[in-house]
């Protein structure tokens, strides 16, 4: 399966379930910005423990790889897990939303763009960059990071809210 085909095949399994999402990260970077490589597929989730049956069902080994307890346990920590296409390689990483101000209002801000032939719900320019910056600085300073911010930057320049940037 191809990651368009897994982006999809997620994507429709969150909205059957009616499940609300983000796609954020490097896809997402590389749409606002330039694009590149990347093996994943970033989520942010609004979900509780009915994204285990949601998920589960749709995503059965030995195809994927999905360990319902960890899906459970990132629920109740309002952390992260993982979905694997065993055969290709590629993955989502499903992050659960949180009650911080800055998740909260990047969330919020998401808008639809068709991608692909699809509708998604993406992080608006603004909130990529935050977001991207923000993971530069917990990683230590990852020039992939703030590379992927700054062409974000350059590409999105004369539609971004500043101030809301600032």
């Amino acid at each position: 399966m191809s990651q368009q085909e897994l982006l999809a095949k997620v994507v429709s399994a969150l909205n059957h379930a009616g499940i609300d999402y983000m796609v954020t990260g490097s896809l997402v970077s590389s749409l606002q910005g330039e694009p590149r490589s990347t093996h994943d597929i970033d989520f942010v989730v609004s979900a509780g423990p009915e994204i285990v049956g949601a998920l589960v069902e749709v995503f059965p080994p030995p195809d994927y790889y999905l360990d319902r307890k960890s899906i459970t346990e990132a629920v109740s920590r309002q952390d992260m897990f993982n979905l694997i296409d065993v055969k290709s390689g590629d993955k989502a990483d499903f992050w659960i939303l949180t009650d911080e101000p800055f998740d909260r209002s990047r969330f919020a801000r998401k808008y639809e763009e068709n991608v692909l032939g699809m509708k998604l719900k993406v992080s608006s320019p603004e909130d990529t960059i935050l977001a991207k910056l923000r993971w530069a600085a917990l990683s230590g300073g990852s020039e992939k990071q703030f590379i992927d911010a700054l062409r974000v930057y350059e590409v999105q320049s004369g539609k971004l809210d500043m101030e809301y940037l600032s």
